[in-house]
């Protein structure tokens, strides 16, 4: 029996359905919109296209949005010279640099002197995962933090499960394991260095699979009635694999046939839908809610100044 479908865009609806009487109701106290200003460096394609959504979102909504776009082989003194001007208008709200940036750009550098602790929409900042890690409000990474909302209006329980979380980065992986655990779930966290990690995977309720390599999470990981969430987002162009991944689904091989590529999780997709009790697709499960968390801390920050 296939598991059921976790419908991320349905769910980032309901969530921004719940922002608009908020958004209305900052802009008419204090008589200007929330606002968030985005920072895109340089013209990476997929970049670009994440801007073009989030601001995208933010009109929707009646937030305003402000993008700022410096030349990809800028300089730190002249980026932060150029931001100048954003770090010092007292109407924005939130503000985020689009990741990666360029190769000359050191992210530890160019993001505290950028954000500072009360714009921090990301929730990338050291304050902002201080206080996740206490457990006091702070904007939280969007990604996790829309899982989190997931599960929840899908009444998945989450307290005494077993939750494995496969990547241990900053954006995903340890944030999400600290909002498992914050809901008293038991967290293993896996990564590249994990000895037998299929076992380890096996004894999961819920497995967050955030690691970024296509289809690593096959049948041999998941058990049976497991809840698996999928965030890998992984373009493939090679014929033989997609077809060895969608022999299945002659929707989404009729897809590549079209584009030239596929996206592809973390997770083979039949195995995650014929084992689990309820999964995320790739598209359409996680994607969607990270912009929908996106626009609840521009919102949250905005309540909060």
């Amino acid at each position: 029996m296939a598991g059921v479908v976790l419908d991320g865009k349905k769910v980032s609806q309901e969530i921004l359905a719940e922002l608009k009487p908020r958004v209305k109701e900052i802009t008419k106290r204090r008589g200007r919109a929330p606002c968030l200003a985005v920072i895109l460096i340089g013209d990476n394609p997929a970049s670009q296209i994440y801007v073009r959504n989030k601001i995208k979102a933010c009109q929707e909504l009646g937030i305003r949005g402000v993008e700022l776009k410096p030349p990809g082989n800028i300089s730190t003194d002249d980026l932060f010279e150029a931001v100048d001007p954003i770090i010092k208008d007292k109407s924005i709200d939130a503000i985020l640099v689009q990741m990666p940036l360029p190769k000359q750009l050191r992210a530890e550098e160019v993001i505290p002197y950028i954000v500072d602790p009360f714009r921090d929409v990301d929730g990338f900042g050291i304050h902002s995962l201080g206080s996740l890690v206490v457990n006091r409000f702070a904007p939280r990474a969007c990604t996790p933090a829309g899982i989190m909302q997931l599960l929840h209006r899908s009444k998945i329980p989450v307290a005494d499960k077993h939750a494995v979380v496969v990547g241990r980065s900053d954006i995903v992986g340890k944030p999400m394991a600290l909002m498992l655990l914050h809901e008293n779930a038991t967290v293993t966290i896996c990564h590249s260095q994990t000895r037998n990690l299929a076992e380890e995977c096996r004894r999961a309720d819920i497995l967050v699979a955030a690691i970024g390599k296509t289809a690593l999470i096959t049948r041999d990981f998941i058990k049976p009635g497991a809840v698996v969430i999928d965030v890998g987002m992984n373009r493939v162009s090679d014929r033989a694999q997609v077809q060895a991944l969608f022999a299945h689904d002659a929707a989404r091989l009729a897809a590549y046939e079209k584009n030239g590529s596929a996206l592809v999780g973390d997770v083979e997709p039949l195995a995650m839908q014929e084992l689990s009790s309820a999964y995320t697709p790739v598209p359409g499960g996680v994607g969607p809610l990270t912009i929908a968390m996106l626009m609840v801390n521009t919102v949250d920050l905005a309540e909060m100044h």
